[in-house]
């Protein structure tokens, strides 16, 4: 979904209330686009310790204008759906991450058991 406020319409619709009633959290979970502008930001907020980590920031339940009280975790897990289609884990989106040489301080001890790859990929011997 291109923007937080169509995700805030959306639950609107669902749970009454306004889309303003919403857009924070929505904005909350699309507020890693300020250092990353393409779908990569998601790595940081959407899958399932995300939609925790709201519930966190924002309490466990809201009122919306409406007096209907909605939980945030709902909220949360319906912003990951309208966007992913599921609701990954943490696990899974680093999976995806290909390691490079620079996220490991390689030390004179260690090199016999890591070797990096021409592209600059780190392999970890198990």
């Amino acid at each position: 979904m291109a923007h937080s406020y169509f995700h805030a319409s959306i639950t609107a619709k669902k749970w009454g209330g306004v889309p303003e009633d919403y857009q924070a959290i929505h904005d909350w979970f699309d507020g890693s686009k300020a250092i990353l502008a393409d779908m990569r930001h998601r790595a940081l907020r959407h899958h399932a310790e995300g939609i925790f980590m709201a519930e966190q920031v924002f309490g466990v339940t809201m009122t919306n204008s409406a007096g209907r009280t909605v939980p945030v975790r709902l909220i949360g897990e319906q912003h990951v759906l309208d966007d992913l289609g599921h609701i990954p884990s943490f696990a899974d989106w680093a999976r995806a991450i290909a390691p490079a040489r620079w996220m490991v301080r390689v030390s004179p001890h260690a090199a016999s058991s890591q070797s990096v790859s021409p592209t600059g990929a780190l392999a970890i011997a198990a």
